[in-house]
């Protein structure tokens, strides 16, 4: 049988067992969209391609599966940039497909022409410009192991228009190769040997879990290890809920002082990138041991005592087991958990008047206890702005893995929505809110109607402090003032439920009609602009 390009492109991405794509519409990727319906894929599509592309990875992150998606040529392709970039920094699958003109008419100024591979490569784990359509099973099935093996990232296809317009016979399509049952890398068993040991003799140790962790599947190891160990964990903020916000063994609001005090450190699965001061949150006198599978990685940024090259979940496996064999004295009553708990519990008086303040406008921190209050358990909650950014970090747990999504180590603003999008996609049957500054808001606030059409009735409440960051007396910030804009207002013009909220007490109550509307809504709450949520290692530059 005769097929095109834009055929054996569809089919293999249904055999490498693709759900969702995630688009707008346009040339000459029509016939991809077509015949993905055809194969039984659900297409989503978007009012803007950065939306498609920031909903791609939220779905990424919550599946642990690669997202994809794909635009039309040119600006369309471009389009998708900033949300491959996001995905690349937080070292996330995803398969791109950006439409692209044909090959022949290269260097023609042919219509839309632009190097698209060229602009891709900086923010992609690889990329692809094949060039025969039989060959488009075995390249984009290669696309999918590379954004899944080692440590994942996105991978760029160029998808041109003669070659997706190009017949073929299907029989004539190389069958791809693909590996079933990959092996993980495990670490070295002395070095193992040596960590655990560091581990054992330490009186102050942690751990630090991020991205890698997910990625693997290795939060049921994780646990095992924080609870024969009695060693308290802390993650990175994309990958809260790991392991439970209330565990035992968590002790999120002394996580200043656990970095700067802990004697031992044990760092899987993350980097020591700019939210880590480069690994300066860390105390210079601490010991570190990092796992990674990405090699480069150990003791990037930061010199380090023992690196592990290897899969979390195998490596931390050989710890578990090697923890038994040695006979580890759990840390679970010692000193330093005392004060660890008693820290995380003083912190926790400081901010309570905060959190339960009646002032007008509201405080920050009494919207997010409303909220943590309302929520469901297992909620996934993706948090996006400024100074809500950080409230959110400090007052909203998360204790499911995966459940978590914020700006990450990019700093990109407006992933809010089109996250939350993404997330209820992969898991309709969860309660998913976006919870947004209003800034970060407008930024995608057209997709709200992507919502709307796909019957996706995700929950965004808004910290509407009628600006870019805090409002701060003597200090000029040009731009900042945005006016306060009704969010509630659009929800209901876009088709779905809006309510705006004044009083403290209001809160609430909104947040459950939101919740039982049964569409997409938008709480929209009118909240301090002079208050301020600095991080000491993370801060506004304008400040």
């Amino acid at each position: 049988m005769e097929v095109d390009g834009s055929y054996l492109v569809a089919r293999t991405l249904k055999e490498e067992g693709v759900e969702h794509l995630f688009f707008l519409m346009g040339g000459p990727n029509y016939e991809i969209i077509n015949n993905s319906e055809d194969f039984g894929i659900k297409t989503i599509d978007f009012r803007h391609e950065q939306a498609a592309s920031m909903a791609a990875h939220g779905y990424a992150r919550v599946t642990g599966r690669p997202g994809v998606t794909t635009a039309a040529s040119g600006p369309g392709t471009l389009n998708l940039l900033t949300g491959q970039y996001t995905a690349f920094v937080d070292c996330a699958p995803m398969i791109t497909l950006g439409g692209a003109g044909p090959i022949s008419d290269f260097g023609r100024d042919g219509f839309q022409e632009i190097d698209q591979v060229g602009i891709f490569e900086p923010v992609s784990k690889a990329v692809m410009r094949p060039t025969d359509p039989a060959r488009y099973p075995e390249q984009v099935s290669a696309a999918f192991r590379t954004a899944t093996s080692g440590r994942p990232g996105p991978v760029y296809i160029d998808c041109n228009e003669d070659v997706l317009y190009g017949k073929v016979d299907e029989a004539d399509a190389a069958a791809p190769p693909r590996a079933v049952g990959r092996a993980r890398p495990s670490g070295d068993p002395d070095l193992v040997r040596q960590a655990v040991k560091l581990l054992s003799e330490a009186s102050s140790p942690m751990i630090f879990a991020g991205g890698g962790v997910w990625w693997s599947q290795a939060y049921d190891e994780l646990r095992q290890f924080v609870e024969r160990t009695g060693i308290p964990f802390y993650t990175s903020p994309m990958s809260r809920g790991l392991l439970p916000d209330d565990h035992e063994m968590s002790f999120p609001a002394a996580r200043s002082g656990a970095f700067r005090q802990a004697d031992v450190v044990l760092v899987v699965g993350t980097r020591f990138n700019w939210m880590m001061t480069f690994g300066n949150r860390i105390a210079p006198t601490s010991k570190i041991i990092q796992i990674d599978i990405h090699g480069a990685e150990l003791g990037h940024n930061r010199s380090i005592e023992i690196g592990i090259e290897g899969d979390a979940k195998a490596v931390l496996k050989q710890m578990i087991d090697e923890v038994g064999r040695s006979g580890f004295e759990s840390k679970a009553e010692s000193k330093w958990i005392e004060t660890l708990r008693q820290a995380d519990l003083d912190r926790r008086e400081r901010v309570a008047p905060l959190e339960n303040s009646e002032q007008r406008p509201i405080h920050p921190l009494r919207l997010c206890k409303e909220l943590r209050d309302v929520m469901d358990r297992d909620a996934i909650i993706a948090v996006d702005g400024n100074e809500i950014l950080h409230y959110g970090r400090q007052s909203v747990p998360t204790y499911f893995p995966g459940h978590r999504l914020n700006s990450g180590p990019s700093g990109c603003m407006g992933v809010g929505l089109p996250y939350a999008i993404g997330a209820k996609i992969a898991k309709p049957e969860k309660q998913v809110i976006a919870l947004h500054g209003d800034g970060s808001l407008g930024m995608n606030i057209q997709d709200f109607d992507t919502a709307v059409r796909h019957n996706l009735p995700i929950v965004i409440v808004v910290s509407n402090n009628e600006g870019w960051t805090a409002r701060v007396e003597g200090i000029r910030k040009p731009g900042r003032e945005l006016g306060f804009t009704r969010f509630d207002k659009v929800a209901e013009a876009l088709g779905g439920y809006g309510e705006l909220v004044e009083d403290p007490n209001d809160i609430r109550p909104a947040l459950e009609r939101a919740f039982d509307a049964g569409v997409p809504a938008i709480v929209n709450v009118r909240t301090d602009p002079t208050a301020r949520a600095l991080s000491r290692f993370v801060g506004s530059k304008m400040e």
